[in-house]
C-alpha cells in the first residue's frame, strides 16, 4: 500500500512539531537544519510555522490532501519520525486522523492485512 502521508500532509499543517533543542545543533549532531527551526522555551524548539494558527511547518512542499512532501525528510525531527498513520495492528492513528479531519480529509481506513 503507498504511503498515504504523500498526499496528505495534514499533520504538517496541524500540529505544533516541538523537539529537544539539540535536534536542531549541528555541533551536537543534529540533523534539523536550525535555521527552520524556532526557539520554544530553554529546552524545545519547533519547527517554523508550526506553533501558530494556521499552522503549516515550512518545510512542507505541496498542497494539503494533494500531493506533498517533507523538504527535509532525511533530517527530520523526532515527532515526525515517530508519528505514522497506523498503529502496530493497523488502526488508524487517532492524531492522524484528527489532522486530517482539520483539513476536510477523509479519515484513514484501517490498513488492509497482507
Amino acid at each position: 500500500m503507498s504511503n498515504p502521508c504523500q498526499q496528505c500532509g495534514a499533520c504538517c499543517a496541524y500540529f505544533r512539531v516541538s523537539f529537544y533543542w539539540s535536534e536542531a545543533e549541528p555541533l551536537l549532531g543534529g540533523p534539523v537544519p536550525p535555521e527552520l527551526t524556532e526557539r520554544v522555551n530553554a529546552h524545545y524548539a519547533a519547527m517554523r510555522g508550526t506553533a501558530c494558527r494556521p499552522a503549516r511547518c515550512v518545510a512542507l512542499e505541496g498542497e494539503v490532501g494533494q500531493a506533498v512532501h517533507c523538504g527535509i525528510y532525511p533530517q527530520r525531527p523526532s515527532p515526525c519520525r515517530e508519528l505514522e498513520p497506523w498503529d502496530a495492528a493497523g488502526r488508524p492513528e487517532a492524531k492522524c486522523n484528527r489532522a486530517r479531519a482539520a483539513h476536510r480529509l477523509p479519515p484513514l481506513k484501517p490498513r488492509p492485512t497482507p
